[in-house]
């Protein structure tokens, strides 16, 4: 199968090894994207939970993110856009990012509020 991604030659190999990272347990996790259609859809994604530390005038400040890697082929991503993961829900919040070979995106979120 030939998979249409990214314009430099060995991309497959490229999307052939992330679909392969993805899939390993210890780095990609179920999810449930929901986009702003209200369609839903199964997919897997990559957590990262660096901390973020910013400079307010000579203070530091300290705060958790949550950022999640999703592939390209399987969704594009929105503003607004909802993911569910282990229990948690999740609203993307900012511009989705692409890699440079545009394989990935990756999003910054923030918790749902509970209703």
């Amino acid at each position: 199968m030939q998979r249409k991604f990214g314009s430099m030659a060995g991309s497959d190999a490229i999307a052939g090894a992330l679909d392969a990272l993805f899939s390993d347990p210890n780095i990609g996790h179920d999810a449930l994207y929901t986009g702003r259609d209200g369609a839903s859809r199964a997919i897997r994604v990559a957590a990262r939970r660096p901390d973020a530390v910013t400079g307010f005038g000579e203070a530091q400040i300290w705060s958790p993110t949550t950022r999640f890697d999703l592939l390209a082929h399987d969704v594009t991503p929105y503003e607004g856009d909802r993911l569910e993961m282990g229990g948690e829900v999740f609203i993307i919040q900012g511009e989705p990012v692409r890699d440079a070979e545009r394989l990935v995106w990756t999003v910054d979120v923030r918790e749902a509020e509970s209703t």
